[in-house]
């Protein structure tokens, strides 16, 4: 098993409204969320070792999130987390990557599936940190604090720390 000190909440940067199925299941062309985000990272220059992509979820060439969570609530898997991922620059090779669905208004499924799913990593790999991926910025003016103006990405646009201290509830905006 690789090494995990990181878990790294990301958003899609998506509408709220699109919840990024494309088509209706069971019909011909119909595309779910993770492979849509599959297509972007295969056009951002993405790609899977072809033994990862033999061994685990074969259709997805590209993605970097370890989980993708839609929008319904729905927790669906991308690469393998023994596999490492492409979600943070310089962060991949000890984190897991978790994409939320949207972009700062998530749906209270999200924020339940969410919490779940920490919690489950949480037994697996107790000594991870988990942070959003605005706070794996370079703290530009070295006093120990990654604030808002030095954030490269808003992504999650919440702040973790805060709702892992709530008991990873909903902030009061969630719909």
């Amino acid at each position: 098993m690789r090494p995990i000190t990181l878990i790294v909440i990301h958003c899609s940067a998506s509408p709220n409204s699109d919840g990024l199925f494309r088509g209706s299941p069971g019909t011909p062309g119909f595309i779910p969320p993770v492979q849509v985000i599959d297509g972007w990272h295969a056009k951002r220059g993405f790609h899977r070792a072809p033994e990862a992509r033999q061994r685990f979820n074969p259709e997805l060439a590209a993605i970097g999130y370890h989980f993708v969570i839609y929008r319904n609530g729905g927790i669906v898997t991308g690469r393998s987390v023994e596999e490492v991922g492409a979600h943070v620059a310089g962060f991949n090779q000890k984190s897991l990557g978790i994409c939320l669905v949207g972009t700062d208004k998530f749906t209270t499924d999200q924020w339940s599936s969410l919490a779940e799913l920490i919690g489950t990593l949480r037994k697996t790999y107790p000594a991870a940190r988990i942070v959003g991926h605005r706070d794996l910025s370079p703290d530009q003016n070295k006093n120990g604090i990654v604030e808002p103006f030095e954030w490269l990405k808003t992504c999650p646009c919440f702040d973790v720390a805060k709702w892992l201290e709530s008991g990873m509830q909903p902030p009061g905006d969630a719909p």
